[in-house]
């Protein structure tokens, strides 16, 4: 199994760079966890639905080996922990490539949504999209620790 998180835009704070280190840190190796950032469009004077295609076009590039796809949405299934971690499972019996996508500020053109084979939703709270991939890592880590008994997670 491997799992991707693709996301839009490069720069991100320190204090998230520091959660990313430590979760990846965390994760173990047959998890063949990869992050990849993929350079956010310039925004000044160009129309958004084309900076959202141009972007959705580079999600889809960097995801093109993945065998399943999930396109990270404000208006996707929201997931618990438990239901992402089954669903970890399934990847791992299925020997699954799954791609978790994060569009850019202005969010995924409609192309990456309907290529998803998935949409799901983090919050119904909106986030920055820094925030996100932070919140991806450590449910990515916590669904690990649900399947593998670890103590992280606590009910």
């Amino acid at each position: 199994m491997k799992i991707k998180l693709i996301a839009i835009g490069k720069k991100m704070p320190n204090w998230i760079q520091t959660g990313i280190i430590h979760y990846q840190k965390q994760l173990p190796r047959e998890l063949n966890f990869n992050l990849i950032t993929v350079e956010a469009q310039k925004r000044k004077g160009n129309n958004i639905e084309k900076i959202k295609e141009l972007e959705g076009e580079l999600l889809l590039k960097a995801s093109n080996d993945a065998s399943f796809i999930i396109a990270l949405d404000e208006c996707g299934r929201q997931q618990s922990s438990k239901m992402f971690s089954n669903a970890m499972q399934n990847w791992q019996q299925n020997g699954e490539h799954v791609a978790l996508l994060i569009g850019g500020a202005d969010g995924l053109g409609n192309a990456v949504k309907q290529h998803a084979h998935q949409l799901w939703g983090l919050s119904n709270l909106t986030l920055p999209h820094a925030m996100a991939r932070l919140l991806v890592l450590e449910q990515i880590y916590r669904a690990y620790a649900l399947l593998s008994n670890h103590p992280y997670h606590r009910e």
